[in-house]
């Protein structure tokens, strides 16, 4: 039997996409996603953020670097891959990735009647990732 390995997160984007291509020619697209949750312990409310590092490979990657922008809202689903090596100082690295295969814009459009300023991000509205059932 195969297993599951898959990742959904809702967050805001932290930096903006870089795009490279593989020496096989095909593009990756990376950025980051910081997904925070507000809780309350012992009486005082606190929040943590974790922040996701996301790849995007060919056509998924082209459309994240043409719209992907830094505090943009999105839905981003795939796998997770983790990566080990030794820095040059010796010690022992990690990273845990999201290799996407999905990916949703949460933020609304402004309508005809509403400007945005420039570089304003809309509210997301009615999505809230405590709200999801699982």
């Amino acid at each position: 039997m195969a297993g599951l390995n898959k990742i959904m997160v809702i967050g805001n984007v932290g930096r903006d996409p870089e795009m490279r291509y593989a020496p096989s020619g095909n593009a990756v697209t990376s950025f980051s996603v910081a997904v925070s949750r507000v809780f309350t312990t012992q009486g005082e409310r606190k929040e943590e953020t974790e922040w996701f590092q996301v790849e995007c490979w060919n056509k998924l990657a082209e459309t994240a670097n043409q719209y992907v922008t830094k505090g943009k809202k999105l839905y981003v689903e795939g796998r997770l891959k983790s990566d080990n090596w030794t820095g040059q100082d010796g010690v022992a690295r990690f990273r845990n990735k999201i290799i996407a295969t999905d990916m949703q814009f949460l933020d609304r459009a402004p309508s005809r009647t509403e400007e945005a300023p420039v570089g304003a991000i809309a509210d997301a509205g009615g999505v809230d990732p405590e709200d999801l059932p699982f």
